[in-house]
């Protein structure tokens, strides 16, 4: 039961280890003279305290909670009898038993070695915990006692915190690099054993895109067929239509907003448009299936066009009006963020206001445009649910959007749903998709930047 209350121990003498040291700093600088004899200011004093309990305590807990299961399984699996630990496979099976009764999953085994097995892990898991609770516990004794004890005016409190907090900054800073980088490592090395299956040019250039296995073999495609060509049409497709609808009215709605309109109207409008952003995309994903494909079917079969029940229209369209507010609201921020002396130098060379938003606020503007933009085309590129719904699984090639054609993300979940063999084509190719989206995202992000600095240079 300690270790349950360890967290909120460890919060509490690290809050009162800061008061502490802070007093302490405090009655020793009075009785040399004042604050000014202190070299650092009570604060950091109390700061380098606090610090002293919290950090090592956290250390050990958080090492303890990402070690403990495996330490107790091994060691479980250990004290089983051979005849129900004969090899790993089994022996995960048993131990998934014991966690089952354990959780109350299983209200009573039929094996009693299961039974005694699960109280024997609640027992070491106990044993543990209270072990490490108490060696937390004496460590925050120990280093409050020092890190009080060393208060002195000549203490470079400041310092040390300062260096403390530096080193917390680059630690979180190589979290979130690494986690990047893993991401990236883990999709590469799945895609090199795909492409170790499937030929490259295979999957660039192939045609035909049937993942599924057949049944019999005399069926076409039996082996699988991974040409991607067709999935990355249809994303192109349907995230150009999107784009086609997002950007013309969003940056259209951003400049009125921001140049144009009177400061009661922007107030009422601009929440009602960035509402469209927090509307999940499985309502959007209903709206497109329901309302929107029915529409474009029934007005393509007025005017003699044949029109699928799921098409890459139907889901462009929506997906635009979903993406308007990220164009529009970045947008709008950047354009009104321009400073008011550009607009005033204009004004006062006899430009109009036409030509002050064209000729000056827009290509001021024009880095952070292009970067909401971007955004909005990634945001686009790796939607899934409307696509699902209003555009189909099919991977047809074709440049009619009024087709069923499927994007890279749906294929990834399709691919990965249930149950999966890793060491099947059909599986590793979700992998492979996800490498070429994550490139032709990162050339993207690139042209975009060149783009950002071409006129940052122009106009700065």
């Amino acid at each position: 039961m300690i270790f349950s209350f360890l967290i909120p121990a460890i919060v509490i003498l690290g809050i009162s280890g800061f008061f502490f040291g802070r007093l302490k700093a405090i009655r020793v600088a009075t009785a040399q003279g004042g604050i000014r004899e202190l070299h650092s200011l009570p604060n950091h004093y109390g700061m380098l305290t606090g610090l002293a309990i919290l950090l090592p305590a956290l250390l050990i807990y958080g090492l303890w909670i990402s070690i403990e299961t495996s330490i107790i399984d091994t060691w479980i699996i250990n004290e089983l009898p051979p005849e129900l630990a004969k090899d790993s496979g089994s022996a995960s099976l048993v131990l998934n038993d014991i966690k089952n009764t354990l959780a109350g999953n299983v209200t009573v085994s039929k094996d009693p070695e299961i039974t005694r097995a699960a109280g024997r892990y609640a027992e070491i898991k106990q044993n543990y915990r209270t072990m490490v609770a108490a060696a937390v516990m004496v460590l925050m004794a120990v280093l409050a006692a020092i890190s009080y004890r060393s208060i002195s005016t000549t203490l470079r409190a400041r310092n040390i915190v300062e260096s403390v907090v530096k080193l917390i900054l680059l630690l979180c800073s190589g979290v979130a690099i690494l986690t990047t980088l893993g991401i990236v490592l883990s999709v590469l090395f799945e895609a090199i054993r795909f492409f170790k299956i499937i030929p490259l040019q295979d999957f660039l250039f192939g045609l035909s895109w049937s993942p599924q296995m057949a049944i019999r073999a005399d069926q076409a495609g039996s082996s699988g067929a991974f040409g991607a060509v067709p999935v990355f049409a249809g994303t192109f497709m349907i995230a150009a239509i999107a784009m086609m609808v997002a950007i013309p009215i969003g940056l259209l709605s951003a400049i009125y907003l921001s140049e144009f309109a009177n400061k009661k109207f922007r107030t009422i409008v601009k929440p009602l448009l960035e509402i469209l952003a927090g509307i999940p995309t499985v309502v959007y994903g209903f709206f497109a299936a329901l309302t929107v494909a029915p529409l474009i079917r029934d007005m393509g079969g007025v005017v003699g066009l044949s029109v699928a029940s799921e098409s890459a229209m139907a889901a462009g369209l929506v997906m635009g009006i979903m993406i308007i507010p990220f164009v529009s609201s970045l947008s709008d921020d950047v354009i009104h963020a321009v400073p008011q002396a550009l607009r005033d130098g204009s004004y006062g060379l006899g430009a109009t206001k036409f030509e002050t938003v064209r000729f000056v606020i827009f290509p001021a503007a024009l880095p952070g445009i292009v970067g909401g933009i971007l955004l909005a085309v990634s945001r686009a590129v790796g939607e899934t649910m409307i696509v699902v719904m209003a555009a189909g699984l099919a991977a047809n090639l074709t440049a009619n959007p009024f087709q069923a054609v499927t994007t890279v993300t749906v294929q990834i979940v399709t691919l990965l749903v249930g149950d999966q063999e890793f060491d099947s084509p059909k599986t590793l190719a979700a992998f492979a998709l996800g490498l070429i989206l994550f490139i032709f995202t990162l050339v993207l992000n690139f042209i975009a930047l060149q783009v950002v600095r071409k006129y940052r240079e122009q106009y700065e």
